[in-house]
């Protein structure tokens, strides 16, 4: 079992910054692969990033350039910097992880930019 808490997500202005933060307690040793995925009200949930323990990155096309994410192995932490921000990166922002068949979500946290 592996619990996801989300912080940082609020408010901004288009253009802005963000920068969200997931912590994983529990069999954290377990995990490979964190990500970090959006739901927008009335659209499915979507990919944003991904990193590996090795550091390994993949980015959704629409936030290439924009977004970073990171990793603090050693605090089993995932972090998501999200720059010039746009109305359009509103959404419920979720961190997950999983293996095998376990797939595993934190509670989300509300990201929404202003036009």
């Amino acid at each position: 079992q592996v619990q996801l808490v989300e912080s940082g997500g609020g408010l901004v202005q288009a253009g802005g910054s963000l920068i969200l933060s997931c912590v994983a307690s529990g069999s954290s040793f377990r995990i490979n692969v964190l990500g970090w995925y959006r739901q927008a009200p009335g659209k499915q949930r979507e990919l944003v990033a991904t990193i590996t323990r090795g550091g390994s990155t993949n980015y959704a096309d629409s936030v290439k350039g924009r977004f970073t994410i990171s990793r603090d192995n050693a605090k089993n932490t995932v972090y998501l910097q999200m720059n010039s921000l746009k109305p359009e990166d509103t959404a419920v922002y979720y961190c997950s992880t999983g293996w095998g068949i376990d797939v595993y979500w934190g509670q989300g946290t509300q990201v929404t930019v202003s036009s």
